[in-house]
């Protein structure tokens, strides 16, 4: 051919342009490898939609995406069987966006975000330019379906590009870049063979990486999210389901749909049979993976909430950039509609098995804790969470739902009690309980660390306020108890006042009550602040000022008798005990241990002979 090497000029912005896609675009620079085989898959895909109405368009039998690592060359291909490039593509696709500068590009990204459907990685744009990551020069040698001539294009991605007449036997592309000497880690196939793996695992178009001469199959090649659910065994998406979240149970719900209309997307989703191994609390993100045309992208787009992360699996849509970084994602209109979709069906996924059983206790105990956190997290989901919500209780076996608790509660009954505590066999036997068992009032016993956290901002169910029992001033005077000794004990008005004047320091108050039983003393919140629960997890945080508690006594206890009937002296020094008494039933230590254990040791020893 008698064509010379023609010489192009970016443009003055080139260098500010490159600096953005490199360092600014993508946060990591193995994502070369996936716009590069995306390129090629979308220049494959498109040479057999052309095939439909031409049949000199059809794609060859063995047709790849081909991965070629040369080390005595420190150079990279990757080759297609696509639709190719001619002069015209060559220069118009890989140029047009260098020479419209950063301001233009600026404006073309801000432009397909608004559509929602940005299409550059197929017109070899920004995603092509991320090869300068790895490589300081770059050849493009294309021939294009129907013609017999074959152009390269090639540049240091400094001021200019040029083009010239190349050799291809075959219509497609070979991308060839010349690495750099910090990049040498993409010559070898373990390193490529596991960025495939990661990022185009699923992609349709067979992917192949050369090693020792020999192509090497690299990818599954199927999305089974993609496929009919009819024609999917339960061996396959249990299979599928141990790939991904490397899981060795069954999952408890399969959810498998695909969304159609205004916004179309597929999802294949878990919810697993056992708790991982890796306790939730450590990293609160949602790792569903997103795929954008079954490349992977990003498993950090958090398309559920923190509330649902035990979720696993895949949502694949073509409503999305495939060559968006994961910070561009955040703000993209369609993966908030995407994330808002995936979450209600969640939702409704866990209603329905909650209403019909389905084993929905096993998962209670697995996730329940995690999903409590919607409820202070979530206001807009909050009435759909508290139906899944299931509870220990003070008068019932096995677990309970609000709803349930609510069809027993007595008549008059306004509120539904609950009782915090850490460990769910001392909320048993807690004081707290006495007086409501006296009356046949049902408490909800919740010892999950957020527990302390979400019944205030839920607030009611079905009109009932959730009421905490250890604050103070509950009026149970409606419900009498049983068998229950109301006479008046003598002196005990005088033996209150002694013990607020020898524990002012200590809490709010002192007062009678008549929801003991059993025990002499119990602790509650003193005025309308939060419940000792949330004040002890208060003081552990080091958080002070919280206000201090009060002090309730059962003045029927034989105790409480004999210091009312005993001298004021006695009562002030019994005054610090009766307190840490109460802070041991509710599961606090002595404000000081080891003068408590010598006063108990004292009046041990001073106990009579025989009593």
């Amino acid at each position: 051919m008698s064509e010379t090497i023609e010489r192009h000029e970016f443009g003055a912005e080139v260098g500010r342009l490159l600096d953005l896609v490199v360092h600014a675009l993508y946060s990591d620079r193995e994502i070369f490898l996936r716009e590069l085989v995306a390129n090629a898959a979308d220049a494959m895909d498109r040479r057999r939609f052309e095939a439909l109405t031409s049949a000199a368009s059809a794609l060859p039998a063995d047709a790849k995406v081909r991965i070629n690592p040369d080390k005595a060359t420190r150079t990279l291909t990757i080759s297609d069987a696509g639709i190719g490039m001619g002069k015209d593509d060559l220069a118009s696709s890989l140029g047009t966006i260098a020479r419209s500068g950063t301001r233009v590009f600026s404006q073309t990204l801000e432009a397909a975000k608004a559509e929602d459907r940005p299409s550059l990685i197929g017109q070899f744009g920004v995603g092509f330019y991320s090869a300068f990551m790895v490589a300081d020069r770059v050849t493009v040698t294309s021939r294009k379906v129907g013609t017999d001539e074959a152009w390269t294009w090639a540049s240091e991605g400094q001021g200019s590009y040029t083009l010239e007449p190349g050799t291809r036997a075959e219509p497609g592309t070979d991308i060839v870049l010349h690495l750099k000497e910090d990049a040498e880690e993409y010559l070898e196939p373990h390193r490529l063979d596991h960025l495939v793996r990661k990022w185009a695992d699923f992609i349709t178009v067979p992917v192949a990486i050369v090693r020792d001469g020999q192509d090497e199959a690299a990818n599954q090649g199927t999305a089974l999210w993609r496929k009919p659910k009819s024609e999917i065994t339960e061996e396959q998406y249990a299979e599928f389901y141990r790939t991904i979240g490397m899981n060795f149970d069954k999952p408890w719900a399969t959810l498998h749909w695909r969304a159609e209309g205004q916004l179309e997307f597929s999802a294949l989703l878990f919810v697993p049979g056992m708790k991982p191994f890796q306790p939730l609390e450590n990293d609160r993100q949602s790792k569903v993976r997103l795929h954008v045309r079954r490349m992977f992208i990003t498993d950090e787009a958090e398309l559920l909430p923190s509330w649902l992360r035990f979720v696993q699996g895949v949502v694949d849509t073509e409503d999305l950039p495939l060559n968006v970084s994961r910070e561009m994602l955040q703000t993209t209109p369609a993966l908030a509609r995407i994330r808002k979709a995936v979450t209600g069906r969640v939702i409704t996924e866990l209603t329905n098995r909650a209403k019909k059983g389905e084993d929905y206790e096993s998962f209670w105990e697995n996730f329940g804790p995690v999903l409590k956190e919607g409820l202070y997290e979530d206001f807009e989901r909050r009435a759909e969470i508290a139906p899944l919500l299931r509870f220990r209780s003070s008068s019932v076996e096995g677990w309970t739902s609000l709803a349930d608790y609510v069809s027993r509660m007595k008549d008059g009954q306004e509120a539904i009690y609950y009782l915090v505590a850490d460990d769910q066999e001392a909320l048993k036997s807690s004081a707290q309980l006495e007086g409501f068992r006296a009356r046949g009032l049902e408490v909800l016993l919740l010892s999950d660390h957020v527990d302390a956290f979400w019944p205030d901002q839920l607030g009611t169910f079905e009109g009932k306020a959730l009421q905490s029992v250890t604050k103070g001033n509950l009026d149970l005077s409606k419900f009498a108890p049983e068998g229950s000794d109301l006479e008046p004990v003598e002196g005990i008005d005088a033996f209150v006042a002694a013990l607020k004047t020898a524990l002012a320091d200590e809490v709010s108050g002192v007062r009678v009550t008549d929801r003991l039983v059993d025990s002499a003393v119990v602790l509650s919140a003193g005025g309308a602040g939060p419940d000792l629960q949330m004040q002890r997890l208060l003081r552990r945080a080091g958080r002070a000022g919280m206000g201090k508690p009060a002090l309730e006594i059962n003045p029927r206890h034989a105790l409480i008798r004999s210091l009312a009937a005993s001298s004021e002296s006695d009562v002030t020094e019994a005054a610090g005990m009766l307190l840490d008494l109460a802070r041991i039933q509710d599961g606090d230590s002595p404000r000081d241990p080891a003068a408590f254990a010598r006063k108990v040791a004292s009046a041990l020893a001073t106990r009579p002979h025989g009593a």
